[in-house]
């Protein structure tokens, strides 16, 4: 069965200001098996934390992980190191 974007199946990304010219960053990546250990690998070699990784189904095909992730430091950074986390998943840009 497709679950649609809306049913949370979608990469959420949440930035702001954290004062001292930081930038906070929150949220999950939705991932293929294949995808977890590389996008780990980036959030991790810059300094981005994973909180969390963990599935939501039984016998879901292909196998869904959601992977929460938290930083702080410099917003350049932060930005780098989620976009080479995002630049090994099969994702695409909507539209």
């Amino acid at each position: 069965m497709e679950v649609p974007t809306a049913m949370g199946s979608a990469t959420a990304i949440n930035l702001q200001a954290a004062g001292n010219r930081k930038g906070a960053i929150t949220g999950d990546f939705v991932l293929t098996a294949e995808e977890v250990v590389p996008v780990q690998r980036a959030l991790m070699e810059n300094g981005i934390e994973v909180t969390a990784i963990h599935n939501h189904m039984l016998n879901d095909q292909p196998r869904i992980f959601f992977m929460l992730f938290w930083g702080l430091d410099d917003p350049e950074k932060l930005g780098r190191g989620l976009r080479a986390a995002l630049d090994r998943t099969n994702s695409r840009r909507a539209g």
